[in-house]
């Protein structure tokens, strides 16, 4: 398959006035000018006058753990039950078939970062995979991809409020570094051959990519004072760490810099709905973008639905982020944040055919999704379609 005659942007550096993309076995096979493009009787989309970008990235969600229309019976993203959960898998409790997948395939968005909630201190196991699919094994691309902690309001309120532990946020981080400090003792004793199959700890074992650094700690901060907890646990025990909500990061972004930690920033459509979110504001990602901190957006679905991410970019983007820092923070930052760069986030020969094409940008409001793809198939298209010879006419004039 080929999308020809199309805006390409690659979110690798190359923007092509009028470019295409070409697709083989569910990879991008090449991408250039049209100029170098030949034509080979192979299925084709003429995307003329449109954009056609590598597909959106939401690197913070709860699309499917949290389902739409199903009140608590689809509602699995916190087990309230005990604060400190390292071995619950998201795998294990996304549902498929929740609309929202639906939705955000609509909206040209062809992967997610998705996993528990911010209830425990400790929350458990998040992945990454794509929106387009009925079984979820098919449908991952990374798993892990992060452990879940939390810090401020949400364990002191879910555990505090009943009498139990953490009621401050002093417990929060005593805990969460006792969990920690246990964990990296197992990984010593198992590196030293100290610990023979039949005495392995499933717990403990959840720990192990986390304190490897192949994964990183996916830390709920909303408040200044626990982005920099948040900062100082992660320092302490020499850890990756993605700083997720971030919504005073833009009063501490200079500290933030300096640590090196990745912010991914959001909801910002929502309500302040409780005190630690008093600061929210669509400035944030501008603000950390100018001190040099990689910075995605996130929906937080259902907090925001998921199908609003790209206006979410938008609105940062009218409050000082960069037009292409809102692109790349959908895009290949959040890819890149997420640690699946070397598959998805740009349109680069080698990574999966996951493309939207858009009747303009994506950040404008009244841009339409034409079509999606993922791995190379078409899964959404708008608009009139017809097949002749093999061929998809589509023709999008501004």
């Amino acid at each position: 398959m080929h999308i020809i005659n199309g805006k390409i942007l690659t979110m690798a550096g190359e923007t092509y006035e009028k470019g295409y993309v070409s697709i083989r076995d569910g990879k991008i096979s090449s991408v250039g000018a049209m100029e170098s493009f030949r034509a080979d009787g192979e299925e084709t989309i003429n995307a003329e006058g449109a954009w056609v970008m590598p597909g959106l990235i939401d690197a913070h969600c709860h699309v499917g753990i949290s389902e739409e229309k199903s009140g608590t019976v689809g509602e699995d993203c916190n087990e309230t039950t005990c604060p400190v959960t390292p071995h619950l898998r998201a795998l294990d409790a996304i549902n498929p078939m929740d609309p929202a997948f639906h939705e955000a395939v609509m909206a040209g968005i062809t992967s997610l970062m998705i996993g528990p909630g911010s209830s425990n201190v400790v929350g458990g196991q998040w992945l990454f995979m794509k929106t387009q699919g009925r079984c979820i094994d098919n449908m991952v691309v990374k798993a892990p991809a992060a452990m879940k902690v939390a810090f401020g309001e949400n364990p002191k309120k879910d555990y505090g409020a009943n009498g139990d532990m953490p009621a401050s946020r002093m417990a929060i981080a005593g805990m969460l570094r006792e969990e920690l400090w246990k964990a990296c003792r197992y990984l010593e004793k198992k590196e030293k051959g100290d610990v023979p199959p039949e005495e392995e700890d499933f717990r403990m074992e959840c720990w192990l990519p986390v304190l490897r650094r192949e994964i990183p700690l996916k830390a709920h901060a909303h408040r200044a004072d626990d982005i920099l907890t948040a900062i100082r646990i992660a320092k302490e025990f020499h850890l990756e760490m993605t700083l997720d909500h971030c919504t005073e990061g833009h009063l501490i972004a200079d500290e933030i810099a300096e640590s090196g930690f990745p912010a991914i920033v959001g909801p910002d459509l929502s309500s302040r709905s409780k005190i630690e979110i008093k600061n929210l504001s669509f400035k944030t990602a501008g603000v950390l973008e100018k001190v040099g901190i990689k910075t995605a957006i996130m929906t937080d679905h259902p907090v925001s639905l998921v199908r609003y991410l790209p206006l979410c970019a938008g609105l940062s983007v009218k409050q000082g982020l960069s037009y292409e820092g809102g692109l790349r923070a959908v895009t290949i930052h959040a890819a890149e944040i997420c640690g699946v760069s070397d598959r998805v986030g740009s349109l680069e020969k080698g990574k999966d055919a996951d493309i939207a094409v858009y009747s303009g940008s994506p950040l404008e409001i009244f841009t339409e999704t034409l079509y999606t793809l993922v791995d190379g198939k078409i899964v959404y298209q708008k608009g009139d379609t017809c097949k002749t010879t093999g061929n998809i006419a589509m023709t999008y004039s501004q």
